[in-house]
């Protein structure tokens, strides 16, 4: 997050290294294609950067109310970005409504973008304004730029012939060109970018390049009066090769293609749209060239049951979803456990039960994905830390699936889904291929389908391969011939068969991810609290604390060395956005005394209130570690009740 002056100020402070900006507005304003937009530009200008898109979950909230306003935040700079910024230094507010729900997150001394024209007595009070904030001390912390943003839309747009509601639609465009002049940006990859999008309407297309370049022209013309300010924040220094932005929704697509290829295989995905899960349906099925067949299934069930056919038809089956959705695969998850066939299962969790909070993120189906079946039906379960990590997890989870023949549960959240961040495009031949093996023939005088390998794994087999016919199903089959079984000992090792080939993957090593390798205190997280514990602990670092971040790809099975790792501190404290889920799994199975900070408001952990956190242990107070991070009214605010 940005630690320095805020991007516009009066004084002559030195230009920061990062720079946090929120765009807020209704949710018809096109706040996110505002946001991503910028983002666009600020990867080609080089910064690093993180993004956090924050919207209602209505599909149309009512206009102008609170309910209704739709964010996204970007921090973004000339040194590495592990987060989208804890508060704005700008925030550009589009109505009263946007201003009132996201003015607590803003830094003292910030900028305040606002458009008058929507300050109208009405809007006012959607608001909840008993009078306009223009008007009293309300702004005073903050520098202030206030202009009729909608009027010199509509100046802008004027020559070709739009009504006032089509010519407000482009309000957003100019707003874009001013955030383009204020950090230095060139324009002309928005003007190929909207002749490209509006390609069979010029006119369209023409009014909006039209809007964001009046917005860039009043910029520079506003440049002559305090408060605005041009800001040019230097490329961050990157290894050489080729960049992308990425979000984890298109990374986890990305990875699931380049997992079946690297096997050999043709993937089917079966899906339902489910919030935040929903996009890796959509960005798969424009891959299709690659041997990618995309199902969007009546329900959840009937997805998960077609992939797990297409997996006993030779392919890899992939299915994804949300907490409430993974929850009604579940009957689905325990039969492909059962029939031991590869199945990728990606669950972008969210705030939860039942249908809980769709656009917001929490990380509390971990409990779920361990141990939420019935029966002892263990699956390998990975996490991923961020929108690029997510590529590689994928491909882990691919490998997994088909290794192992298992069902295999990847956890990111709507943190990771939506956000985005640059993506160093990896070389292709720096992923080592784990081509899939079929049986297609008796490897005896008698077929064997459950005769296992190495690893534990059963054979592969195509149905139709001539002489090789078994059976497969739900029932307990017979640990030799796949019979159907009910023999008491056949049901125990079969069960503990399962069980074993899960436990003894080998996974990697676990690794400290900054700091040292023992000390006072272990901050043990995993999913997308990586960016701010890792923050977190290189701030404490800085003020002499003796403390490590520790961060857990391989959930289950965990491993091996972790827990003599973790013996090596004398305190370990587990962040996570739910109420203790990890804590409870490493004391499980590693007697370890960990301590949960927990945080369930479907808002993501800040730096600061992790430094805090981890101070509580070197201040000498006893009794005050761990515990519960309340609701930030300064990072999310919760909108005040409409009528």
């Amino acid at each position: 997050m940005a630690t320095q002056a805020p991007a516009a100020s009066t004084d002559s402070s030195p230009t920061p290294d990062a720079i946090v900006v929120r765009f807020a507005g209704d949710s018809g304003d096109g706040m996110q294609l505002t946001g991503g937009q910028f983002t666009l530009s600020t990867a080609l200008a080089g910064n690093d950067l993180a993004t956090f898109p924050d919207f209602p979950a209505e599909i149309r909230a009512p206009q102008g109310t609170l309910f209704g306003v739709s964010a996204f935040q970007i921090n973004f700079g000339s040194r590495a970005i592990n987060t989208a910024g804890d508060a704005p230094d700008v925030l550009v507010a589009m109505n009263p409504a946007a201003l009132k729900v996201n003015l607590p997150a803003l830094k003292p001394g910030g900028l305040v973008i606002v458009d008058t024209g929507e300050f109208t007595k009405r809007n006012l009070d959607k608001a909840k304004y008993d009078a306009s904030p223009l008007d009293d001390d309300t702004l005073a912390p903050f520098d202030v730029l206030a202009f009729d943003i909608s009027a010199r839309t509509l100046e802008a747009v004027e020559p070709f012939g739009l009504g006032k509601k089509d010519g407000l639609r482009c309000k957003n465009m100019w707003t874009l060109g001013l955030a383009l002049w204020m950090f230095d940006r060139p324009r002309e990859p928005l003007h190929d970018w909207l002749n490209r999008k509006f390609a069979k309407a010029p006119d369209i297309a023409a009014a909006n390049i039209a809007a964001l370049d009046a917005g860039h022209a009043y910029g520079e013309t506003a440049e002559l009066s305090a408060p605005l300010k041009q800001v040019h924040l230097p490329p961050a220094p990157s290894e050489p090769g080729l960049y992308r932005t990425i979000t984890g929704a298109e990374a986890v697509s990305l990875g699931l293609v380049a997992g079946a290829q690297l096997a050999e295989l043709p993937m089917f995905f079966g899906g339902y749209p489910i919030t935040p899960a929903s996009a890796i349906l959509h960005h798969l099925a424009r891959l299709k060239e690659y041997g990618v067949t995309t199902f969007q299934a009546e329900d959840e069930i009937a997805a998960v049951c077609a992939a797990i056919g297409a997996s006993y038809a030779g392919q890899l089956g992939v299915t994804s979803s949300s907490g409430p959705g993974i929850a009604l695969k579940t009957e689905a998850l325990g039969l492909g456990i059962m029939t031991e066939l590869p199945l990728v299962v990606v669950n972008s969790q969210r705030g939860g039960p039942s249908t809980g909070l769709p656009t917001k993120t929490e990380q509390s189906d971990l409990y779920q994905a361990v141990y939420g079946r019935n029966g002892d039906a263990p699956m390998p379960v990975i996490a991923a830390r961020s929108p690029g990590d997510a590529f590689e997890v994928a491909i882990e989870a691919c490998r997994l699936a088909v290794k192992y023949m298992t069902p295999v549960m990847l956890l990111t959240d709507g943190y990771i889904a939506n956000a985005a961040e640059p993506w160093k495009v990896p070389d292709p031949s720096s992923f080592e291929p784990f081509p899939a093996k079929f049986l297609t023939e008796p490897r005896g005088e008698v077929l064997e389908p459950y005769k296992r390998n190495e690893n534990g794994s059963r054979p592969w087999i195509k149905p139709g391969t001539p002489h090789m016919m078994h059976r497969i199903g739900g029932i307990e089959k017979d640990a030799t011939t796949g019979n159907i079984s009910y023999d008491p000992a056949n049901h125990q090792l079969m069960t503990d068969t399962r069980r074993d080939k899960i436990a003894n993957i080998p996974v990697p090593d676990q690794e400290v991810a900054f700091g040292e390798t023992t000390g006072k205190l272990a901050v043990v997280g995993w999913g997308s609290t990586y960016g701010p514990i890792k923050q977190a602990v290189r701030r404490s670092i800085d003020k002499g604390c003796s403390v490590s971040h520790i961060h857990i790809r391989h959930i289950w099975p965990l491993p091996k060395n972790l827990g003599e790792l973790l013996s090596g501190f004398d305190r370990v404290l587990v962040p996570e956005m739910n109420t203790g889920q990890l804590k409870t799994v490493l004391r499980d199975q590693l007697l370890v005394d960990a301590e949960s900070l927990t945080k369930t408001s479907g808002q993501p952990f800040q730096i600061a209130e992790l430094e805090e956190a981890i101070c509580a242990y070197f201040d000498g107070v006893k009794g005050n570690e761990g515990g519960e991070v309340q609701a930030n009214e300064q990072q999310l605010p919760s909108p005040v009740e409409s009528e």
